[in-house]
C-alpha cells in the first residue's frame, strides 16, 4: 500500500436531494435464506452456498456491482448520512464538526454550482492557455498535480522499498484518461476508445468550443494518451517491485529525461533540495521525454486543458457532471443511474476530510467489544501461521528462520488511529465547494511531501475508520483493520465462532498471507525490498503458486474473457492462506471449547465454515464493470473467490462429501498448497 497524489476517485455529483432521513438498511448478517439447496455442493458451491441471494439481490439502478462488501458499505453511508447532516446545522462544538458540516452542506448547494458553471475552473484554463515553454509546462504540471489533478505521469510520497524507515518521492506513469493501457491498445476497447473520444467532444462544447473544434481536440488528446499506454507497463508487470523500482540522482533523472525541467517540478512541490527521487517505470519517462521534445506544445495544452476540465467535472454544475457520468459511470461501468446526491457528496467528504468524519463515526458506530474480541481473533490466526511457518515441510531452514524473523515483527492496527489527523488549517466555506476540494487536496498533498526524507510515520493510516476494507502494508510488515469492516457480514458479535473464522477469520488471514505472497515474500523484517530466499525455495514457492494461476486462468466469467491468473495471483494466494489458516484457527477454538462442536441450521461447525466464507462473497455484476474489473483489478471476481480456496483444501471435500467426477472436485495433483 503506497500513498500517492491524484486519491480522488471522485463520485460524480450532480443534481439535487432533499435532506430527509431514511432508514438504514438491514444488517446484511449470514442467513442460510441465501442459499440455494436445490443445487449440490459438489455441483456448485458459489450457488449452493449464495445462490437464493444472488438470484433476490439484482444490481441496484445506481450501483455497477453489488456484493456483501457493497451491503454493509450501503449501511455505513446511510449511518454516515445523519452524521453530515447533524454536522451541517451544528451549533457549536468542535472545529472538525463544522468542517465537515461545511463541505457536505457546499456539496449539497447545487443551486449556487449551476450559477457558477465553469468559473471554478477558468483560472486553471488560463494558466494552460499562457504556457510558453516546457519550463512552463513542468512548473504548471507540479501545480495541478497538488491539488490532484492527474497529467502526464503520477508521483508522491512514500516509504522507500529499500530503506522503508524513509519517505522517498516516487514518479510513476500516469497521465490516462481510461482505466487501463488495454483500452487503448486492445481490438477488444475499440468501443469504449470511440466513446472516450465521444465524450471529450461533448465535454469541450459544453465548454463553448466548435464541434470542429473539440472533434480535432479530442484527436490530439486520444493521440498523446495512446502514446503514453504504448510506452506503460501492463498491470501484470506492475506486480513486480524490483522492476518497478529505480533510484536516481536529479542528475540521473536529468541524464534519463533530457527534456524534463526536473529541478522546476521539485521547486514548485517545495521539493528543490531532495537528492534522488524512485522512478517507478523508466521506459515509461524516456518516451515521456521524447514526446516532449517531438510533439508541439499546443498539444500539451489540449492535453492539460482537457485533464483539467475532466478532473473538475464531477465538482461543478449539472452538464459536465451528467456527461461525465454518462461515460464514467454507464459506458464503462454499465450503471445506469447515479447515486443519490447526499451519497455521493457523503463520499467526496470521506475523500477530502477522512479521518475528521472518521472520528465522528467511531464515536457512534465503533464499541470497544469489537476491538476486543478482533485482536483475539487476530492472535489466534497469528498463532497459526507462525506454527505452519515453523514446520513447513517445503521451506528450507534458513529461509525458515528468516520467514520467522519477519512475522515476529508483524504488526497490527484495528479500528481507527490513535490521533486522528487534525484539518484545523483546510479552510471550508459552505460557498465555495469547488475551493473546498482544491484547498483540502493542496493540504493532503503539502502534509505527505513534508514527509519526504524523514521518519516514517507507523501510526499513520491509509484507510479511514468508516472503510468497509482492510490492507496489508509490505513495508511496514503491518496488517490494518479499519472499524467499519467489523460488522456483519465480515464480524458478527452474536454469531457462532464457524460463521467468524469463515468470515472475519479468513479476511484476517487473507491480511497475514500477504506478507508471503508473491510480491510481499519479496520484503524482509524491516519492510525492505530484499530477496532472503534461497535459489531453491524460491523455486518451490513459485511451482506452487503456478497451479494457482493455472487455476484462475481457467475461470471465464464471460465469453472469451478470463480470469488473468497472473494479475490476481498475490490475492489469489492471500484467499488460499486465508481460508486454509482460518479453518485450522476454527479447529483450535472448537478443541479448546468442544461445547461449541454443535449443529446449526442442520450444518457442521465445518460446513458452516466454509458456507460464510462462500457467502462472505456474495456478488452481482453489470457486464460493463466486469470487464472493467477483469482488466485492471488484481482482485478475482467474487464468484470465483467464493469457490477457489475451497477446492484446494482437503477439508472441503470432507465436509460435503464431494467425490472424484463431480464438478467441484478438484484432483490432488493440481492443488495448490503454500502456507
Amino acid at each position: 500500500m503506497t500513498c500517492h497524489f491524484l486519491r480522488w476517485a471522485a463520485a460524480v455529483v450532480v443534481g439535487c436531494a432533499a435532506l430527509n432521513t431514511a432508514a438504514a438498511p438491514a444488517i446484511p448478517r449470514f442467513s442460510i435464506d441465501n442459499m440455494d439447496r436445490s443445487v449440490a455442493p459438489g455441483t456448485d458451491f458459489f450457488q449452493f452456498a449464495a445462490g437464493n441471494w444472488v438470484r433476490n439481490n439484482p444490481v441496484p439502478g445506481d450501483k455497477a456491482r453489488w456484493s456483501g462488501f457493497d451491503e454493509l458499505q450501503e449501511r455505513n453511508w446511510f449511518l454516515l448520512r445523519e452524521t453530515l447532516e447533524q454536522a451541517s446545522v451544528a451549533k457549536g462544538g468542535p472545529k472538525y464538526v463544522h468542517q465537515v458540516g461545511d463541505l457536505f452542506a457546499a456539496a449539497m448547494d447545487t443551486n449556487r454550482l449551476e450559477r457558477l458553471g465553469f468559473s471554478p475552473i477558468q483560472a486553471d484554463l488560463q494558466r494552460v492557455a499562457a504556457l510558453t515553454n516546457t519550463t512552463d509546462l513542468w512548473r504548471l504540471t507540479a501545480q495541478l498535480h497538488l491539488t490532484d489533478v492527474g497529467s502526464l505521469f503520477g508521483g508522491g510520497p512514500s516509504a522507500d522499498a529499500k530503506n522503508s524507515r524513509t519517505n522517498a518521492f516516487h514518479l510513476s506513469q500516469g497521465g490516462l484518461g481510461l482505466p487501463d493501457r488495454d483500452y487503448y491498445l486492445s481490438e477488444g476497447f475499440a468501443k469504449q476508445r470511440e466513446g472516450y473520444r465521444a465524450h471529450i467532444v461533448k465535454m469541450l462544447g459544453l465548454l463553448g468550443d466548435t464541434p470542429e473544434s473539440a472533434a480535432r481536440q479530442a484527436d490530439t488528446v486520444l493521440s498523446l494518451e495512446t502514446e503514453l499506454a504504448k510506452a506503460s507497463k501492463s498491470r501484470v508487470e506492475l506486480r513486480d517491485p524490483n522492476a518497478n523500482y529505480h533510484k536516481h540522482t536529479l542528475a540521473e533523472l536529468s541524464t534519463l529525461t533530457p527534456h524534463l525541467p526536473w529541478p522546476v517540478y521539485f521547486r514548485e512541490l517545495g521539493l528543490g533540495k531532495m537528492p534522488s527521487a524512485i522512478v517507478g517505470q523508466t521506459n515509461f519517462f524516456s518516451r515521456l521525454d521524447q514526446l516532449v521534445a517531438e510533439r508541439p506544445l499546443a498539444d500539451f495544452q489540449t492535453y492539460l486543458r482537457w485533464h483539467v476540465l475532466h478532473n473538475a467535472a464531477s465538482f461543478l454544475h449539472a452538464a459536465p457532471a451528467t456527461e461525465t457520468f454518462a461515460f464514467y459511470g454507464t459506458t464503462l461501468r454499465g450503471q445506469p443511474q447515479q447515486e443519490p446526491r447526499w451519497q455521493r457528496s457523503a463520499k467526496l467528504v470521506d475523500g477530502a476530510l477522512g479521518e475528521a468524519l472518521g472520528r465522528m463515526y467511531v464515536e457512534k458506530h465503533f464499541p470497544p467489544a469489537a476491538r476486543a474480541r478482533m485482536n483475539e481473533l487476530v492472535d489466534n490466526l497469528q498463532a497459526v501461521f507462525k506454527d505452519r511457518l515453523g514446520k513447513l515441510e517445503w521451506m528450507s531452514e534458513p529461509t525458515r528462520q528468516k520467514a520467522l524473523a519477519k512475522f515476529d515483527r508483524f504488526t497490527r492496527k484495528i479500528g481507527h488511529p490513535a490521533s486522528f489527523r487534525d484539518y484545523s488549517k483546510v479552510e471550508i466555506r459552505r460557498d465555495d465547494y469547488f475551493g473546498n476540494i482544491r484547498r483540502a487536496s493542496l493540504f493532503e498533498n503539502r502534509r505527505q511531501i513534508a514527509q519526504v526524507g524523514r521518519a516514517v510515520d507507523r501510526l499513520e493510516w491509509h484507510m479511514t475508520p468508516q472503510t468497509v476494507n482492510a490492507y496489508f502494508n509490505p513495508l511496514q510488515n503491518e496488517i490494518v483493520f479499519p472499524a467499519a469492516i467489523l460488522q456483519p457480514p465480515f464480524f458478527d458479535l452474536k454469531a457462532d465462532d464457524a460463521l467468524n473464522y469463515g468470515a472475519i477469520g479468513v479476511v484476517i488471514g487473507h491480511e497475514i498471507t500477504h506478507g508471503y505472497d508473491d510480491q510481499g515474500r519479496q520484503f524482509d523484517a524491516e519492510g525492505n525490498l530484499n530477496d532472503w530466499w534461497s535459489e531453491s525455495d524460491a523455486k518451490e514457492f513459485e511451482g506452487r503458486a503456478k497451479k494457482l494461476v493455472d487455476q484462475f486462468n481457467s475461470y471465464e466469467p464471460l465469453p472469451g474473457r478470463k480470469v488473468n491468473g497472473q494479475l490476481t495471483l498475490g490475492e489469489n494466494i492471500a484467499d488460499l492462506g486465508g481460508a486454509s489458516v482460518a479453518y485450522e484457527a476454527l479447529q483450535r477454538a472448537l478443541a479448546k471449547d468442544p461445547a461449541k462442536r454443535k449443529n446449526l441450521d442442520g450444518f457442521t461447525p465445518e460446513q458452516r465454515f466454509f458456507i460464510s466464507l462462500a457467502q462472505l462473497w456474495r456478488t452481482n455484476w453489470r457486464e460493463a464493470e466486469l470487464i472493467r474489473r477483469l482488466t485492471v483489478d488484481p482482485h478475482s471476481p467474487g464468484q470465483y473467490r467464493a469457490i477457489g480456496p475451497h477446492v484446494n483444501l482437503p477439508e472441503f471435500y470432507q465436509a460435503f462429501d464431494i467425490k472424484p467426477g463431480e464438478p467441484m472436485y478438484r484432483a490432488p495433483e493440481l492443488r495448490a498448497k503454500i502456507w
